[in-house]
């Protein structure tokens, strides 16, 4: 128990120094203003689209990138109950998709049942997968379940060559990764009958995204020549300054550039069409947030509001003010980014 608290407080304490260093540690000017200056004000939730439910932090793999600093050393995991208490909510919205995310969100044990249990209610199922979940021992039927469900997947893939995917990824990563979505279109994944197969690409290093229609073709080329691979769409998504990104721009002293970067690249079209709007997202252990990126930096829902599934209120919720800071320059920086690539 003493060691569980010390845990506990520890990442408390994680994340008051990584919001304390976002909002405070760059000369920009804050993003509430910076909406206010656009005539926006604050951002409100225009509904409930996408249901996104992390299912725990466990991980197969630890990017460098990743903002929910996921891996194999996590215990955070959604339980059963938790799930089920994300279903009762869930018969209570009509959002059309319920995203599923980790970690990699297969390794919670009870993914599978998730997956019937919402696919049951008729809303489409998006897994948020790693690729290399997939050629895991015992995890190899994984695509064939998928593809019966009809579940979309949508994968991070950092670029179509071995070198930079695994210096982001780590070591045999993009390997794993080709094998994956060869079997994945073995199966009829990415071949336009309806299983989908979307690709995300993050940039490897302290930089925007390219145009995201320029780079899909890269890929799309690429990896047909290369390995014969197809798939539907491309994402991109902006590194966040969130957890692991966050100490790799501190460490390599860009922490103040980047975030000067992406303020610089504001675009009052990309913030009017943030995700968050029409996205609840639903923490490991049930506690609500506006967007994934919140969840990592334990931004709940704002005060008044219900803050765990348990409580859920669609009406609250559906209309509900969003949390902001100036990590959301990431989502509002060029053509915009969003779990479903550029937003404009």
């Amino acid at each position: 128990m003493g060691e569980s608290l010390l845990k506990q407080g520890h990442a408390l304490a994680v994340l008051e120094r990584q919001r304390g260093v976002i909002e405070d540690g760059a000369a920009v000017e804050p993003f509430e203003r910076r909406l206010a200056a656009t005539g926006i004000g604050e951002l409100r939730a225009t509904g409930i689209d996408v249901f996104q439910i992390n299912v725990g932090r466990l991980c197969n793999q630890t990017c460098r990138h990743c903002h929910v600093d996921a891996g194999p050393d996590r215990t955070e995991i959604m339980t059963r109950q938790t799930m089920e208490l994300c279903l009762a909510a869930l018969r209570q919205i009509d959002a059309s998709i319920v995203d599923i995310t980790g970690g990699a969100p297969e390794l919670n044990s009870d993914f599978r049942w998730l997956v019937e249990q919402v696919r049951s209610l008729g809303r489409h199922v998006i897994d948020r997968c790693n690729l290399t979940v997939l050629v895991l021992p015992g995890y190899d039927d994984l695509p064939e379940f998928l593809a019966a469900h009809r579940v979309e997947i949508t994968a991070s893939l950092p670029y179509y060559l071995e070198q930079q995917t695994d210096a982001q990824r780590g070591e045999h990563v993009f390997e794993r990764s080709i094998r994956a979505l060869q079997r994945l279109n073995e199966i009829g994944y990415g071949r336009g009958d309806g299983l989908m197969l979307n690709l995300v690409y993050n940039p490897v290093g302290a930089f925007l995204p390219p145009r995201q229609a320029a780079i899909e073709a890269d890929y799309k080329r690429e990896l047909a020549r290369r390995h014969g691979i197809v798939f539907d769409r491309l994402y991109t998504i902006t590194n966040m300054p969130i957890n692991r990104f966050l100490d790799y721009l501190l460490t390599s002293g860009n922490y103040d550039a980047y975030m000067r970067k992406l303020a610089g690249a504001f675009n009052v079209e990309a913030a009017a069409s943030v995700m968050c709007r029409t996205t609840l997202s639903v923490g490991w252990d049930g506690t609500l947030y506006d967007c994934d990126f919140n969840q990592m930096l334990d931004l709940r829902v704002g005060d008044g509001l219900p803050r765990h599934i348990r409580d859920f209120d669609a009406a609250l919720l559906a209309r509900r003010t969003i949390c902001t800071g100036k990590h959301c320059y990431g989502c509002t920086a060029g053509a915009g980014s969003s779990c479903t690539g550029a937003t404009k």
